[in-house]
């Protein structure tokens, strides 16, 4: 089974950015949206951001306005673009094509966000 390979972590300082790609090959085949979303050391997972079919994106709450999702233009890749990195950002990132609607991704907590990837952990340094 074809398992996604989120990539573009890393460590940087607050205000900082990074890019994380995840091939889709690796997704839901039946899938009317991807995303992504983030689980910080001892939380719950939480999604940060979706796109569906449409191209129509959500971002969770705290995001405002510093992060971008979108797909090349073949739709191989999803990429989350991610600006101005704040410390309370620092988790692992996985990218998810168990999603059915934009808004309740981001909206989701817990066990409900599910990815077959492994991530790819970003770490925000004050």
């Amino acid at each position: 089974q074809v398992q996604p390979v989120e990539s573009g972590g890393g460590s940087v300082q607050a205000g900082g950015s990074l890019t994380l790609s995840c091939p889709t090959s690796g997704l839901s085949v039946d899938t009317y949206c991807m995303g992504w979303f983030r689980q910080a050391p001892g939380k719950e997972r939480e999604g940060v951001a979706a796109i569906d079919d449409l191209g129509y994106r959500e971002y969770a709450e705290f995001v405002q306005g510093r992060f971008t999702i979108s797909q090349d233009s073949a739709k191989n890749t999803l990429f989350l673009r991610m600006n101005n990195l704040k410390p309370e950002d620092t988790a692992t990132y996985y990218c998810s094509g168990d999603c059915i609607e934009i808004t309740d991704f981001v909206r989701a907590k817990g066990d409900t966000l599910k990815s077959r990837g492994q991530g790819t952990l970003v770490t925000v340094s004050s």
